[in-house]
């Protein structure tokens, strides 16, 4: 069973301002440490079979300067790789361009973080659901892969997957997701209240909530 408000006090989440040639950007960091050692937390993150054990299945040449497709998802071309501990890429879906970097860092004891940062330009979208808009989905996905890290050997199970996120546990971890990063929004700077419309309009966005 998930503890659903275990997995989210486990990530850290932050956000910040990078500006870049084309205009202002959000940078938005998310990272969480796992029972592992940094190289097979370096084969989790970057094996196409073992990816699709706990995001989703990809295709593509996985290696630098190769092209990937998440299917049903974002693509991209990955732009560099330090084996085992960063690679970045560019992140594109719906005709839009950002970039993210993965870094793996050892913690002791046999452990490892797993952080992303993900690099976004401001717009219209932003204004509207704030850091939640990618950052529910990035939490989604380190839920996965620590599932996956607890059961390594186990196939992704879509069908279970779908109708955990629609019972009422999935919705929690939705609302809970959507609340942390609406607490990252005020800490880097923005009005609570409009951090919280933000948030609010990121949970409907997820849930299909009125």
């Amino acid at each position: 069973m998930i503890n659903v408000t275990e997995q989210i006090s486990s990530v850290r989440r932050t956000l910040g301002d990078r500006s870049l040639e084309a205009g202002d950007a959000r940078v938005l960091t998310i990272s969480q440490a796992y029972d592992t050692d940094v190289d097979d937390l370096w084969d989790v993150v970057t094996r196409a079979d073992r990816i699709a054990r706990w995001f989703l299945p990809i295709s593509g040449e996985l290696h630098e300067g190769g092209k990937f497709q998440f299917e049903g998802n974002a693509g991209g071309t990955i732009t560099r790789c330090e084996q085992p501990h960063s690679f970045a890429a560019t992140w594109e879906f719906g005709g839009q361009v950002s970039w993210i970097e993965v870094r793996l860092t050892a913690e002791g004891d046999g452990r490892s973080r797993f952080e992303l940062e993900h690099t976004a330009h401001v717009d219209d979208h932003w204004d509207q659901f704030g850091p939640g808009a990618v950052g529910v989905g990035w939490d989604s996905g380190l839920l996965g892969l620590a599932l996956h890290l607890a059961a390594p050997d186990a196939p992704r199970d879509t069908e279970a997957i779908m109708a955990w996120m629609a019972s009422d546990d999935g919705k929690r971890f939705m609302k809970e997701s959507s609340d942390a990063w609406a607490a990252a929004d005020v800490a880097a700077g923005t009005d609570p209240v409009t951090a919280e419309k933000r948030a609010a309009a990121t949970f409907a966005a997820y849930t299909g909530a009125a």
